[in-house]
């Protein structure tokens, strides 16, 4: 069975039958944390909500690429590691970490590609 995916539009504020420009080549970009201190529920929702997308579009569609973005450099980051009296590249490494695998315990995939 090949059910149709329906999504909210967020322009209309209606749920719209999603087709892709490619069906051979479905892509989905979307934003990740900004690494500046431990991940809190905030963080999880997207990722979790993001996660179920994927695997819908995995199963209907045979290449989906999903990337996430992570911002490492931002003033929540300067301003924390400054706070913290670490560098930023520190920083952002303890905090991706601690993001990975908190995402690892909630059981979502990892993306094609983290930019």
């Amino acid at each position: 069975m090949n059910k149709d995916i329906f999504l909210t539009n967020n322009l209309s504020n209606k749920k719209e039958k999603f087709v892709p420009i490619d069906e051979k080549n479905i892509g989905m970009y979307v934003c990740g944390p900004t690494v500046y201190d431990d991940p809190h529920i905030g963080n999880a929702r997207p990722i979790v909500i993001f996660d179920i997308l994927f695997k819908i579009l995995k199963n209907k569609y045979s290449s989906v690429t999903y990337v996430r973005n992570i911002t490492d450099v931002d003033d929540k980051i300067i301003k924390s590691s400054n706070e913290k009296k670490i560098s930023i590249s520190d920083l952002t490494k303890t905090v991706i970490k601690s993001f990975s695998e908190d995402c690892k315990y909630l059981n979502c995939e990892n993306p094609n590609r983290t930019t």
